[in-house]
């Protein structure tokens, strides 16, 4: 049976070290100049409705260095909903390429392909979630600390797409995470609630953002304004002034505190330059993490059948 990323709750705690485990052992290879190409011949479709940098250059590198070809199929052509339903679009495609990654802005148009789809679809993006940056950025923090379950996160912003994966990655791996919203903007409740059920830590909420980072080993912020919501741009300004993540936020925090951001960032809004380009950020390692983790994605869902692998003395 084909398999879809389209949330982190798709995967069980398992299967999410497996992928960390899969990004090291692809990570290495890479850096000792080592080919592997598990996935010759197999073709990803790219399917954005959304602007992108590095969800974009991630998958097609990712494809390249594993073998195979990674294919942008723009929007504007293809229409989805609009020229032909994206029922017929995904039982073309299905015909035509091994995968597909989706970038777009309703979050139930990835679900209605993936109904329809039988090829894996992975989510590069929706309004509602962005599971493949929250598995990279944890990806990152195991790396740096390996046992996550002894951390402290804290989120500091908007409670966008970005906020709703962190928080279910963070319940699928017993992360204690720390959000700190304004008032009005805070993450989807029912991602808060199932995380809350889910969850072997603990998912806390603190408006004062000086409490939010106190004894944090973490401090994660995104954009105040995300795609799609240009025109509330100055009214956001004003409401997550207080939210900036600065150098006079972190006194709270510990000291080796690790920086975190998705970006792209908007320098001087929600964190400041001194923050992103200081000693304790590891904002572009997380930027780099995307193409290691998204290649162990990559081989997961697209790899062929067992007898056809590459023998790699593990299963």
């Amino acid at each position: 049976m084909k398999k879809d990323l389209l949330s982190i709750l798709d995967l069980s705690k398992e299967e999410i070290l497996h992928l960390f485990e899969e990004a090291e052992y692809l990570r290495s290879l890479l850096k000792k100049g080592k080919a592997y190409h598990p996935l010759k011949g197999k073709i990803l479709g790219m399917l954005f409705r959304k602007p992108s940098t590095r969800t974009r250059l991630s998958f097609e590198v990712g494809m390249h260095q594993l073998g195979g070809q990674g294919i942008f199929i723009s929007s504007q052509e293809t229409q989805p909903g609009q020229r032909e339903s994206i029922e017929d679009i995904a039982r073309v495609l299905s015909r035509y390429i091994d995968g597909i990654v989706i970038r777009t802005f309703d979050h139930e148009e990835i679900v209605k392909f993936a109904r329809a789809a039988n090829i894996p679809v992975i989510n590069g993006l929706t309004d509602f979630l962005h599971p493949c940056q929250a598995l990279s950025d944890y990806y990152t923090l195991w790396r740096r600390k390996k046992n996550v379950e002894e951390i402290k996160l804290a989120y500091i912003g908007d409670g966008n797409n970005v906020c709703n994966s962190l928080i279910l990655g963070a319940a699928k791996l017993g992360i204690n995470i720390f959000i700190c919203n304004p008032p009005n903007y805070g993450p989807n409740k029912e991602v808060v609630e199932e995380g809350k059920r889910i969850t072997s830590g603990e998912i806390t909420f603190i408006e004062d953002p000086l409490k939010a980072v106190e004894e944090a080993d973490v401090v994660y912020t995104d954009v105040w304004t995300s795609m799609g919501k240009e025109a509330e741009r100055e009214e956001r300004k004003k409401v997550f002034r207080p939210y900036q993540v600065n150098t006079n936020l972190l006194k709270r925090a510990k000291k080796d505190v690790l920086i975190m951001h998705c970006l792209p960032a908007h320098r001087g809004e929600e964190i400041t330059d001194e923050v992103i380009d200081g000693k304790n950020s590891i904002v572009f390692e997380q930027a780099e993490n995307r193409l290691h983790l998204q290649k162990a994605i990559l081989v997961e869902w697209l790899k062929p059948p067992l007898r056809q692998r590459e023998a790699r003395g593990r299963f």
